[in-house]
C-alpha cells in the first residue's frame, strides 16, 4: 500500500522529516517557482518542484528524501540586477536553513548568476557540480544527564580560541583528530581548560563558512570563519567524522563533554553579512532565492548593496524575513545544539534597521522577549564600519569593552594623563555604564584579542609583520598600542625579556583583577606568538595554530594563580563596586594615590600621574590592595591599613618582589603591579 503522505506545511522553513519523506518550505516574495533537487551518489539530479504555496513561502512534499539526502534548491523568477532582483534557476543553492553542508566550491564562472565579464547578464552555466550540497540530518542525539552550567556572569572567564588552532599541534590528542570538535571534546583539551579555571569557551566561527576565492589563489585560506553561508551548519571541515552529516553529532558530543566539565560554550556569530559578498560576487543561497528581502539594498541604486560591515553586503534586519532567519537559528542552537551564548561579531551592524544604530531595534526586541534565548548570554562586539556602540546596548547584553582594551594598554605603555580613566575601566567602567543604571557586568573586558596582537607580540612587536598575508604589509590596523620592551621581536637580551614578562603579566592582572567579566585571548597564558602579524586571518598554519611545544609554563602558572584567586574571592569579582572613602562594608572599593591619600581633581589631570592603588573588601571575605605602577622607576607605595589582619603579599608580576611582617610602605618596581591580602 502506497505512503499516504500529509500536506505539507509552509512552517518550519527548511526540512521536516516524515515517515518516507519529507516536507521543504522556503520563503521568497519574488520568486515564481521553486525546484528541491536532491543527488545520488553519482551525482544524478532529482528535481521535485514544490507545488504549493502559501503567502510567500513555496513547499510541498519531497518523496523518498530522508537522513543522509544532499539536496539543493533552484529558484526561478525575474532577473533584473538594477532592481535587486538576482534569480537565476541555473545555480544550485543552498536552503538557508540546512543543519549541514558538505563539499567546496569550485570557483569560476558557473557559481556566479551574472556573467562576470558583463554583470548585468544572466548566467545560463549550471552550478551543479560547482557547489556544495545541503544534507538532511538525524535530529536525534542521547542528550543524556546533560545539563547547562548557566554560570553568572560575576564568575564567568571567557576564553576566546579556534577548534582547530587549539588541537590541530596538541601533543596529547590523537592526530587523526586534531583540528576537529572531536579533538576539543578530548579529555586532554577539557582538562586544560578546567585546570587553567576558565568557566567558558568562546569558539571563532563555527558555523558553515566560505573559503574566499583570492586567499585560495594566494595559496591562504580563511582560518578565521567571518565568512558565513549555513547559519545552522557546523562547519564541515572541523569534523573527524566528516563533512556528511556527522558534523552535527560531533558538534553535540563536544558541547556534551564541556557541560560535563562544568564548561559553558560560546559561539562568535556572524549574522550581520554572508559570503556572497556585493553586486560582484556569487550566487551562493540568500542573493538568487530573495535578494531584496535577505540584503540590505542601496535606496536609490537596487543594484548596489548598503554596506556596513565591509565586507560587500549588510543583512536586512529591517525585513522579517531576514529576522527570522536569524532568530530561527539562534533558537536551534540553543534548543538542539545546547550553546550557552553567543557574541555578535559587528553587532552595530544588526541593529541598522533604517540605517542609524537604534537601541529599540526588532533585533534587539525580539531577541529581549524570547524565552528561549532569555537565559544565554548575549555579547555584543558593539562596532561596525560606520560606528561605535560601547554603552549602546540594553543591560541585559555584555559588550566587547574596546575602552578597556585601549586605556589598558595607554597605562601600561606609560602614555601622559591617562590614570583617570584606567580607574574607570578597573572600577568596570562606571563611566560608560552607569548612567544607564548597568553594572560592570556589562563590561568584556580584554587587552588582546584574535583581531590584532597576540598578548606575546604586542609586547615584542612595534610595528605589524602582515608580509605574509600577500598585500605588502598593509593589511590590518597600525597598531599604535603595541607594549614592546625594547629590541623587536625575539631577543637574547635577557633585560628585554624580563620587561615583556613583566608587562605580560602586568595586562593579564588588569584583566582578570578588574570588576567585569574577563575575556583571555586563548594561548595568552603561554605566550603564544604569530611573530608579529595582526591580521592571521588567512593563516590556517603554524602561524596561527598553538605551539604547545614551546609554550610559557612559567606564564601559564601565573595566570592558574591569578585565576584562582579572582575566583575564590569575592572581593575580586564583585557584581556591583561601590567606591567609599573609608574602611567600608561589602563589594567596596577604595582608590588611593601612591602615599595612600585620596585623589584630587588635580591629580586626577596631572599627566605624568602613573601609580593608583585600589583597595577590595567584601563582606565577611578576604581584602585586596591593587597596587599599579607604570612609571620607568621603582615608587615606594604606602601601604594603606590592612581592613583585617595584616598585609602579605598575594601576587606580583615583579620576581623580586616580598612581604615581611607589618608592611607600612613598599616599593613597586618600574612597571609593575602588587596584589597584597589582608586575610580574615
Amino acid at each position: 500500500m502506497p505512503t499516504v503522505f500529509p500536506r505539507s506545511l509552509p512552517y518550519p522553513l527548511g526540512v521536516t522529516l516524515l515517515d518516507g519523506g519529507i516536507s521543504f518550505a522556503v520563503y521568497s516574495e519574488t520568486a515564481d517557482s521553486v525546484e528541491f533537487c536532491s543527488f545520488a551518489d553519482d551525482g544524478t539530479e532529482t528535481k521535485t518542484r514544490l507545488t504549493e504555496r502559501t503567502g510567500h513561502v513555496f513547499h510541498g512534499i519531497v518523496e523518498g528524501a530522508g537522513i543522509g539526502t544532499r539536496y539543493g534548491i533552484r529558484v526561478d523568477g525575474p532577473w533584473n540586477p538594477e532592481e535587486g532582483l538576482r534569480h537565476n534557476a541555473h545555480k544550485l543553492l543552498l536552503d538557508p536553513h540546512a543543519t549541514a553542508i558538505g563539499g567546496d566550491y569550485t570557483w569560476g564562472q558557473a557559481v556566479f548568476g551574472h556573467n562576470m565579464d558583463a554583470p548585468d547578464e544572466l548566467d545560463p552555466t549550471d552550478s551543479a557540480d560547482s557547489t556544495p550540497r545541503s544534507v538532511i540530518t538525524d535530529p536525534a542525539f542521547d542528550w543524556g544527564d546533560d545539563r547547562a552550567p548557566r554560570t553568572q556572569l560575576s564568575e564567568s572567564i571567557i576564553y576566546e580560541t579556534h577548534v582547530k588552532g587549539f588541537t590541530k599541534l596538541h601533543p596529547e590528542i590523537p592526530e587523526d583528530i586534531r583540528g576537529t570538535y572531536a579533538g576539543m571534546a578530548h579529555p586532554a583539551a577539557i582538562r586544560y581548560f578546567t585546570e587553567l579555571g576558565v568557566t567558558a569557551v568562546e569558539l571563532m566561527p563555527v558555523q558553515q563558512f566560505v573559503q574566499d576565492s583570492h586567499l585560495l589563489e594566494k595559496g591562504l585560506r580563511n582560518y578565521w570563519g567571518y565568512n558565513s553561508i549555513g547559519f545552522f551548519a557546523p562547519h564541515g571541515e572541523y569534523a573527524a567524522g566528516g563533512d556528511g552529516g556527522a558534523q552535527v553529532a560531533e558538534f553535540k558530543e563536544m558541547v556534551k563533554a564541556f557541560h560535563a566539565a562544568g564548561l559553558e560554550v560560546i559561539l562568535d556569530v556572524v549574522y550581520n553579512h554572508t559570503a556572497e559578498g556585493n553586486h560582484m560576487g556569487p550566487t551562493l543561497s540568500f542573493k538568487g532565492i530573495d535578494n531584496e528581502a535577505y540584503y540590505r539594498l542601496v535606496q536609490d541604486d537596487r543594484g548596489a548593496y548598503f554596506d556596513t560591515t565591509g565586507t560587500g553586503n549588510s543583512l536586512n534586519v529591517g525585513h522579517p524575513t531576514a529576522l527570522g532567519l536569524i532568530m530561527d537559528s539562534l533558537r536551534y542552537w540553543v534548543t538542539e545544539m545546547h550553546i550557552d551564548g553567543f557574541r555578535f561579531d559587528l553587532a552595530t551592524t544588526l541593529t541598522r534597521q533604517g540605517g542609524d544604530a537604534e537601541l529599540h531595534s526588532a533585533f534587539l526586541t525580539l531577541i529581549q522577549q524570547d524565552p528561549v534565548l532569555a537565559p544565554v548570554k548575549m555579547i555584543a562586539e558593539p562596532w561596525d564600519t560606520a560606528g561605535y556602540q560601547v554603552g549602546g546596548f540594553p543591560a541585559d547584553w555584555a559588550e566587547w569593552n574596546g575602552k578597556f582594551r585601549d586605556d589598558v594598554r595607554d597605562f601600561w605603555n606609560d602614555a601622559d594623563g591617562v590614570l583617570s580613566t584606567l580607574s574607570q575601566r578597573v572600577l568596570g567602567s562606571p563611566d560608560v555604564y552607569e548612567g544607564d543604571r548597568r553594572s560592570p557586568l556589562s563590561s568584556i573586558n580584554f587587552v588582546t584579542a584574535h583581531d590584532g596582537f597576540t598578548l606575546a607580540d604586542l609586547t615584542s612587536y612595534n610595528e605589524k609583520h602582515n608580509e605574509a598575508n600577500g598585500e605588502d604589509n598593509n593589511d590590518g590596523e597600525s597598531d599604535n598600542k603595541s607594549s614592546n620592551q625594547g629590541a623587536e621581536g625575539p631577543t637574547d637580551d635577557e633585560e628585554v625579556n624580563e620587561r615583556r614578562d613583566l608587562q605580560r603579566r602586568n595586562f593579564l592582572a588588569t584583566v582578570l583583577l578588574s570588576a567585569g567579566v574577563p575575556m583571555l585571548l586563548g594561548g595568552d597564558e603561554i605566550a603564544r606568538t604569530q611573530g608579529g602579524n595582526n591580521n592571521a586571518y588567512c593563516h590556517d598554519d603554524e602561524i596561527s595554530w598553538f605551539d604547545w611545544q614551546n609554550a610559557d609554563t612559567e606564564l601559564l602558572e601565573f595566570t592558574k594563580q591569578l585565576i584562582a584567586l579572582r575566583q575564590q574571592n569575592l572581593a575580586l569579582h564583585p557584581a556591583w563596586f561601590r567606591q567609599a572613602p573609608e574602611v567600608g562594608g561589602p563589594n567596596t572599593v577604595r582608590v588611593l594615590r601612591s602615599d595612600a591619600e585620596g585623589f584630587s581633581d588635580d591629580d586626577w589631570t596631572n599627566p605624568d600621574a602613573r601609580t593608583i592603588t585600589f583597595v577590595f573588601e567584601h563582606e565577611g571575605a578576604d581584602a585586596f590592595a591593587l597596587l599599579l605602577n607604570s612609571a620607568s622607576n621603582g615608587v615606594e607605595f604606602t601601604v594603606p591599613a590592612a581592613p583585617l589582619n595584616e598585609w602579605s603579599l598575594a601576587l606580583s608580576s615583579d620576581p623580586g618582589q616580598t612581604v615581611e611582617g607589618e608592611v607600612t610602605s613598599l616599593i613597586v618596581r618600574d612597571r609593575s603591579f602588587t596584589l597584597l591580602r589582608s586575610r580574615r
